[in-house]
This record gives structure tokens, sequence and C-alpha cells, in this order.
């Protein structure tokens, strides 16, 4: 087989000609093996399912290789069509088509398999365990050459990482529309994931996996950041700093891996506990943690010097976070902030390793006996929340991170609720029979309130050209735009604009970029769209290369999540997910250039329903019209219906973002009398 060009080897698609396999590479950090789960009838269907991408004259040496990695890995993922170039972010201009919202978008998805980026990378998983944006490397082959193909009035659908294929369309409509694991129901729970994911029919794109949108842990970074400093602010005695006060929490891996980093920017020490030492080492090599200790003891020291002498300091400790909070809790080591982030979405998979085993011993044991498996992690749990309840105790503040943390232990069992008398219990009722969680999640204490009612959310820019100039210049254009935003802020927002100022203003000296030339930053609608009206006018002007825009599915509206994006919904319909799927119907006729609407999110498969979208700025005039009209409706969307549950907050900013635009009408609650219910 001839060497061929990028550009040619992307056109090519899927070769007539077989590559040669590829050996496994045992540097790199693969994703665990999948339990077992189908039955022989079920192994053949799988197999039948993958060979279809092939042609027949290739099926019978395809096969016994596709069989061993269904046996070895329990999953096909045809390891041998990994393209032979790099894979990573590169200038927009070096992709082959005729369609530049089409190019903007391969660029997106390389960025997310990049190796640096990429927390499985051969197995196409982006982060959080099982958060994937193909099934397989022939769904990405297919899906790279349609998009260079594409024209500017086709639309690409992808069903769970598969490329239904190239539909006529018109201009204004969606380059690619993303579905990911858009299951019946009754068939969208965890074991249901595990089954049709290995039939190769549909997968898990996480939130910003399968939607082409992740720009490295920087993408968690501004909102775990503003997470933790509003935590300081909760447990500030008299307006002082998180100097010298301890966090500790768990899991480095492609979201998690940002906490470290954030407890840098916020000021405090950051203990982050993590079993599997590839990832240390990544996040260690990246500057995303500063400092890694394998010995309970040596930390343990090193936390009280560092409280002593009031240090800003990151710390790894390669080992799991059940002994952390053991030991000290039994060495009276005080905790002034408490959480958890590993992937308990992914209990049972390798999302969460049990206290006791090896990291190498627990990948084993998940495989060959999944029920001792899931035995020890619940007990690990029990043991985990028994501790917690100690620090608690003795005056910790512990948040539950959104990654499904109470809602697992409470399945296990553990003490993670509080009766009348707030005493710790495992049972879920009162005698009234209303949950009483022992512990906030963090959009109920912190996201929720100060952030989401207001419209406030992770929104994100990538620079197509891939310069370091580019990323500098759309900083200084956002900075400008916040400061002059800020001028005339209410004080309802004015801690917020401030925030974001100043985090806009430290992004380059924090180091922050892991691959693409991208930014976050939270802002409202207002912002967001002068902000990218600001970047639109500087591509017309030949000042900077094309943008692409984008947001975190963690936002005020793309996701609909009752134990997490919308726990501080309290009108009885935090189970419904009506807000979500509106926002991807609304964004895709309101301008975006693709969308992606995603059963399963940071919390399970099943839990959750997420969309998210992205939007190509080009310099135009009709980009324009694009950007505001969908950004408009793509924040306010939340607004309203947090709003309609009654959030004061979100009240607040329905009935502000009116007065912005005299075509919205929001349906505003009329707010009942609580006194009208007192027993008489």
């Amino acid at each position: 087989m001839k060497n061929l060009s990028f550009k040619e080897e992307i056109l090519q698609g899927i070769p007539e000609e077989l590559p040669k396999t590829k050996e496994y590479d045992p540097a790199v950090n693969h994703a665990p093996k999948r339990k077992s789960v189908l039955n022989n009838e079920e192994k053949q269907l799988a197999l039948q399912n993958a060979l279809r991408y092939f042609n027949a004259k290739h099926h019978k040496e395809l096969l016994p290789e596709f069989q061993q990695e269904l046996e070895e890995y329990g999953r096909i993922y045809m390891h041998r069509f990994k393209p032979t170039y790099k894979l990573y972010a590169r200038d927009i201009a070096e992709y082959p088509g005729n369609s530049v919202q089409a190019k903007a978008i391969m660029l997106m998805i390389q960025n997310n398999l990049d190796s640096n980026v990429a927390q499985h990378p051969e197995e196409l998983i982006t982060y959080g365990g099982n958060g994937a944006v193909f099934q397989n490397w022939a769904q990405y082959l297919l899906t790279m050459q349609y998009l260079a193909k594409m024209q500017d009035d086709q639309t690409l659908v992808m069903y769970s990482g598969h490329p239904m294929g190239l539909f006529p369309s018109h201009e204004n409509a969606p380059r690619v529309v993303v579905t990911n694991g858009m299951m019946i129901p009754n068939y969208s729970k965890p074991n249901d994931w595990e089954k049709f994911n290995a039939l190769g029919v549909t997968q898990y794109g996480q939130m910003t996996a399968g939607s082409y949108m992740y720009i490295g842990p920087q993408g968690i970074v501004h909102g775990t950041t503003i997470t933790v400093l509003n935590a300081g602010r909760k447990i500030s005695k008299s307006g002082e700093d998180l100097k010298g006060k301890l966090f500790v929490t768990s899991g480095l891996g492609g979201m998690s891996g940002a906490q470290p980093k954030a407890g840098n920017i916020a000021g405090c020490i950051t203990v982050c506990a993590e079993v599997n030492p590839k990832a240390i080492k990544t996040r260690h090599s990246q500057g995303w943690v500063d400092e890694v200790i394998d010995d309970l003891e040596k930390l343990a020291k090193r936390v009280e010097k560092a409280k002593s002498e009031k240090e800003v300091v990151s710390i790894a400790f390669e080992g799991n976070i059940v002994e952390v909070w053991e030991y000290f809790e039994k060495h009276d080591i005080y905790i002034d902030l408490g959480s958890d982030q590993t992937s308990l979405h992914n209990p049972w998979a390798g999302g969460y390793y049990p206290v006791g085993l090896s990291f190498e011993a627990a990948n084993e044991l998940m495989t060959k006996n999944p029920e001792e498996f899931k035995q020890k992690v619940q007990e690990s749990l029990r043991r985990q929340t028994a501790a917690i309840n100690k620090h608690s105790e003795k005056g910790t503040y512990f948040f539950d991170y959104g990654n499904a943390f109470l809602l697992e232990a409470s399945r296990a069992g553990a003490k993670v609720f509080k009766d009348k008398d707030g005493n710790f219990i495992n049972s879920e009722t009162t005698e009234e029979g209303m949950e009483t969680w022992a512990y906030p999640s963090y959009v109920q204490d912190i996201m929720g309130p100060m952030c989401f009612d207001y419209g406030f959310g992770p929104f994100r820019w990538v620079c197509a050209s891939g310069k370091e100039e580019d990323l500098d210049k759309t900083d200084k254009i956002a900075t400008e735009v916040l400061e002059e935003l800020r001028k005339d802020s209410p004080e309802e927002i004015k801690q917020q604009m401030t925030d974001n100022i100043q985090w806009i203003k430290g992004a380059r000296e924090n180091k922050l970029v892991v691959g693409s030339k991208a930014r976050i930053l939270y802002a409202d609608a207002e912002g967001r769209m002068k902000i990218a009206k600001a970047f639109n006018d500087a591509i017309g002007k030949g000042e900077i290369g094309k943008i692409i825009l984008g947001r975190d599915h963690h936002d005020v509206s793309g996701t609909d999540s009752p134990y997490r994006e919308t726990s501080n919904i309290y009108d009885g319909s935090r189970f419904t997910a009506d807000m979500a799927i509106q926002n991807v119907i609304g964004d895709s006729f309101r301008g975006a250039t693709w969308v992606s609407i995603h059963n399963g999110g940071g919390v399970g498969w099943g839990e959750v329903m997420n969309g998210g979208f992205g939007m190509v700025l080009e310099g135009n005039k009709a980009s324009e019209e694009r950007l505001k009209s969908m950004l408009f409706w793509d924040v306010n969307n939340g607004i309203a219906r947090r709003s309609w549950a009654r959030n004061k907050e979100a009240i607040f900013a329905a009935k502000r973002a009116m007065q912005m635009e005299p075509k919205l009408k929001v349906t505003i609650p009329n707010l009942v009398d609580p006194a009208l219910f007192d027993s008489k």
C-alpha cells in the first residue's frame, strides 16, 4: 500500500486494501476490558454488525481478528484501521473539503481523539471511562470522508457514532446532527448500555465527547474554580480567602483532572487521589498538578507543612481516596472542603476503584467476577462515606460534585441521608417521605443559584487557525467586552462578572491549553452574544482566523439531570427532559453548525439527557445573524424553565431578558403564599 498524504488518507475513507494489523501499545492509557455480556448468538450478531463496514472479500480475514477483540476487550474497536497520521487539532486550512463548517467539525473530532487530550485514545474514548466519540475506527474513517466531501447544502446524520449518511438540506441547516444513546426508556439501564454497546448499535457520548466539543481539562477548570472559590466563600468566617485551607477530592482523569489546577487558581491546598499511575503521569507532565506522593505518612506531613506555611499547592496521591479520608481522620488532619469526582456514573467498569485492591487486580476482577467487583465497590463506598461523615462532624464542608457519588453510595447502603435529629442514616426518606441527603449537590448550593439561574454557564471558543496569537487576541477581546458590560451590570451579577474578568486575565499564565487553542469562560446570554459578535467582527477585518463556538452541556439549559444540573429545580419537574430536547431542536433551526443530544452525561446512563452545539464564525453577516438568534435562545430556554420552577434568581433573569428583547415573552409564575398551607 502506497503512503498517502494526510488529505488523501481522509478522502480515502475505509481503504479498499486492508492496512497491516497494529501492535497493542502498553504505554498508552487503554480502556479497561469490558465484562462479557453477550451470548453466542449475540456475539455473532456483533461480528456481523462490525463486518458490514467492509467489502465482503475482507470478511474472512477480519472475522477472527474482530472475534479476538470482542473476547479480549469486550468490544470491537477495529484497531487495525486507526489512521497512520497523528490525531490533533490542525489549522483548519489543512483539512480537505468543500465546506468550511465541515472542516471545523473535522478539527474538533481530531482534538477529541488527540492522545494528549483523550483518556483512552486507542478506544476512541475522550473522558469519563466510557465517553466515546465513535464506537470503532471504521466509523471515524467514514465520518471524516463524509465531512471532506460535504457541501453546504447537506447534513450528516450521526447515530451513536455511526454516520448514517449525507442528506440534502440547506445552508442554514446544521451540517451535522448527532444523537448518542437514544434508548427506549425501559432499555436505558447500565446493563443495557453494556449489551447494546457490545453489539455495536449504541454508545455513551458523555457530554462533550460524542458532540466533538471537548477542549481538555480546561473545559471544566473554570467551573471547578468557581465552585471551589464559592465553596470557600461559604465556609469563610470573616471574609478570608482559601490560603492554608485544604481541599480533598479524587480523580485525575479527563474531567476530574481539572481539580488540582482549579485548586491552585482558587488558592488552596489540594489533595487529589488517583489509582491509575498513567493518569497521574499525564496530569503531572502537563503541569496540572504540582507534586506526586504515594505514601500516606509523607502526604500527611506535606499537607501539615503546606497548612502552616499557607502554601498554594496541588498534590496527587497515588492510591485510593478511601485511605486518605480514613488516615486524615485518624491523625486529626482537618479538611476544610471535600468532594469526589471519580466516574461513578460508570461504577462497575473502571469508573470507581475499590479500596484494598491494586489497580491491576481491580481491572482483572471487574471482568472475571463482576458481581464480586460490584460488592467491593459498594463496600468501598460505605467506608468512604463513613470517613467523610466523621470529617463532616468536625466541620468539613463536603459537596457532591455531580458524579453520582451520593446516588451510588445510597444504592450501596451508605449513610448519606440524615434523619430529623441530624443523625446519619442509610434510609432515603424521613417520616414525611421526603429525601434528606446529608450533603448538597454543588449545583444546589453553588452553581445553580449563583450561575445557572442567572444564565451564566461554560461558553467556549476554539481558534480554528491553531495560532497562539489568535487565542491571545480573543482573550483580549473577551476581556474588553466583559469590562464594558460590568459597568452597567445589576448588583445581582457583579460578583460573577468580576470572577469572569479575573479568570480570563489569568488564563494565559495558568497554562490551561491542552490540545486545541481554546478557551472557556462563564458568561450569560448578553456576554456570549457580544463576545461572539466581537469575534465575528475581528474575523471579518482579518485580525483573527475563524472561530468555533460551543459550550459544555453542563450549562443553563442544555441538560436535564435531576442529581446535578437541574438538582435545584424544586417544582417536581427535575425528572423531566423537555428542556434539553427543546434546546437542541431550537438550536437546530436558529443557526447552529452542529447539534447533539445524548443519554447519559456525567451522572449515568438513564439518569440524564443533555444537548450541545457547535457554531462556526466566518466573519460575515450570516454568522452574525446566526449567533444572535441561537445564543439568545440557547441560554434563555433554560432561564425560562428555571423561572417557571420559581427559582427567584431565574425570575429576575427572565424579566431582565424580556427588557433586553421585546419579542421575548416568558410565562412568569405567580408565587403562592406559604401561609396558605399552614395547619390550623
